[in-house]
């Protein structure tokens, strides 16, 4: 059985993915594969260059993240340019990848959720996300609300998944991750 695990950006799924580890779970992170992607297939490089323009890497060859995030932000017509560039390649590497549990902020979004049995949502209170946010990057609130409101709303993510592991800050992780593995194994 394949599992994915999603939530908005601030909800902490990556932490619950570091939790499940602690269980023996292995967890492909889609954000991170993309990125690898990015910096080491040269036709998904050449795709690239060719959507965004040639500064898109560095004269070092290195990926130019802020040229990236100024093309994705300018419009919704550049993200899903870019979506559909980077989601087949992640698509395919997940698959190859031979693992059972796959992390996405954009699971539906992407359509990557067609690739699994069952859905995770880690949820958070929009005013907790916001403050995780601006701690983690060093960002504005007005700058982690655009982030946030570029993913579908938390709410309609929760009704098309499975499972919810709330990440509040006060409800314990690790029973609620307990109860999802015990209620998976059981399937």
């Amino acid at each position: 059985m394949k599992i994915g695990i999603t939530g908005g950006i601030g909800s902490g799924k990556s932490y619950v993915c570091r939790m499940l580890e602690r269980y023996g779970i292995q967890v492909y992170d889609c954000d991170a594969a993309a990125k690898r992607l990015m910096r080491t297939q040269p036709a998904l490089q050449e795709r690239l260059r060719q959507l965004i323009g040639a500064n898109v890497f560095t004269q070092e060859g290195q990926l130019d993240k802020a040229v990236v995030a100024r093309f994705l932000l300018a419009s919704q017509n550049n993200a899903d340019a870019l979506d559909a560039v980077i989601h087949p390649a992640v698509f395919a590497d997940f698959t190859e990848s031979g693992m059972q549990w796959m992390e996405s902020a954009i699971m539906f979004e992407s359509g990557i959720n067609q690739l699994v049995d069952r859905v995770v949502i880690v949820t958070a209170p929009e005013e907790v996300r916001i403050a995780r946010i601006v701690k983690r990057d060093g960002i504005t609130a007005t700058k982690a609300r655009e982030w946030m409101n570029r993913q579908w709303p938390q709410d309609k993510v929760r009704l098309l998944s499975h499972y919810e592991i709330v990440n509040d800050g006060n409800a314990p992780l690790s029973p609620q991750i307990e109860q999802l593995l015990n209620k998976i194994e059981n399937i």
